[in-house]
């Protein structure tokens, strides 16, 4: 990870977890950045501006005059700055921020920026639930700006709970990667992806599924945000969750529901990558009532679902189209001939035979296959399979 070149504008506001921003200057420093710190008065009570401009190697401005009279510029520093980063963010501090309250240099060196903001909440247990807190929160992401969440552990007040600022190396690693998408292909792209299974309903409360989790599509998703891709998220039932600016999440139960979301935006996106496990069949009739028990034996009718990935493979037009297929037996001559079928970019195949591959797990082992080659990789966590999934579409981009 390297910062070089990058001009980083540090708020600091008074807080406890002030003393953190140590820390955080000098990582920041090391990986070749260049960092000025701005302090609010009640910061310079938790930690010294002497120590943050040795580590910052420049000086620490807290108000807008300097002892001998200079007007220390506000407009200035906020167009200086690639990215402002306000850590510890107080709950009054970000009250301020989202309602354009301005009463010290760094909330008037904020009210200037034009560049992204990143905030880093540290505040007791308490008040970073309040719904005041949730609500300034809420607004600071729909004004753009980047929430680096607080983290679960012990508070200054001794309460047990989520309130304290995310540690240096989590700060320095979201804001690496905010760098690195930059000069990600998939920046600024579109992209659609479908997760989990479908439910097909019997009657009101049963129903034909499978055991997907959506664990390889929301990994997906979230590697694809977090280089700067705008993803629609289209998922059929399943307990995981998913919050990133970037990202929004369509939920789903049936087939036809997810057809008709991934056919509302197909033709405005970039990328599709269809990773849902999605039912081949569904109930012909739907039972408007429990079915009860009453015979021995009991048949369902059942037809074809709509093929969504076949679908968007009639409709392609300039998207790069990725499939999955997972498969049991026959798996390299089914996943080529779904390839071509479905007019695929590009496939994934996993094998329910590999051990640690396929539903419910954390890892996976794929292959991924385009018309001109196989590429094979070990078992991974699906976070890091998603990373290899996107470099290749990064590199078919790149290739067009």
């Amino acid at each position: 990870m390297s910062f070089s070149g990058k001009k980083i504008l540090i708020l600091v506001t008074g807080g406890i977890a002030a003393y953190k921003i140590n820390t955080l200057v000098r990582d920041f420093v090391k990986e070749n950045a260049e960092v000025q710190v701005l302090m609010t008065p009640d910061a310079q009570k938790f930690v010294s501006a002497l120590t943050l401009s040795t580590l910052s190697k420049k000086p620490v401005f807290t108000e807008f005059y300097g002892d001998n009279g200079t007007w220390n510029s506000h407009v200035e520093m906020a167009l200086w700055a690639d990215l402002i980063l306000v850590a510890p963010c107080t709950a009054n501090t970000l009250a301020k921020m989202v309602n354009g309250l301005c009463d010290n240099l760094v909330m008037a060196t904020y009210l200037s920026a034009k560049c992204p903001v990143f905030i880093a909440p540290a505040m007791d247990l308490d008040m970073y639930q309040h719904p005041s807190t949730n609500i300034n929160l809420e607004k600071a992401k729909q004004f753009g700006h980047h929430i680096i969440p607080a983290e679960h552990g012990e508070l200054a007040s001794g309460l047990i709970g989520q309130g304290r600022m995310s540690e240096p190396h989590t700060i320095l690693e979201v804001i690496g990667k905010y760098f690195n998408s930059k000069h990600s292909q998939l920046s600024g792209k579109k992209i659609l992806i479908t997760a989990g299974p479908t439910y097909e309903a019997i009657d009101p409360v049963r129903f034909i599924g499978n055991h997907s989790s959506g664990k390889m599509g929301f990994s997906l998703a979230k590697e694809a945000a977090e280089r700067g891709a705008l993803v629609t998220l289209v998922s059929g039932p399943t307990t995981l969750s998913i919050e990133h600016p970037n990202i929004k999440l369509i939920r789903v139960t049936s087939a036809k529901e997810m057809l008709t979301e991934v056919m509302e935006v197909f033709d405005s996106v970039d990328v599709a990558i269809a990773s849902a496990a999605v039912a081949d069949y569904t109930p012909k009739v739907v039972a408007q009532e429990k079915i009860k028990k009453n015979e021995d034996s009991f048949t369902i009718e059942l037809v074809k679902n709509p093929d969504i990935l076949k679908t968007m493979g009639q409709q392609k037009k300039h998207q790069i189209l990725v499939g999955f297929a997972l498969e049991t037996q026959n798996e390299m001559a089914n996943a080529k001939g779904k390839l071509e079928k479905k007019n695929l970019d590009m496939i994934v195949l996993n094998s329910l035979r590999d051990e640690g591959a396929g539903f419910q797990k954390d890892t996976n082992k794929i292959n991924l296959i385009t018309k001109d080659e196989i590429v094979t990789f070990d078992l991974k966590p699906k976070t890091e399979v998603a990373k290899d999934i996107l470099d290749a579409v990064e590199a078919r981009m790149e290739n067009k």
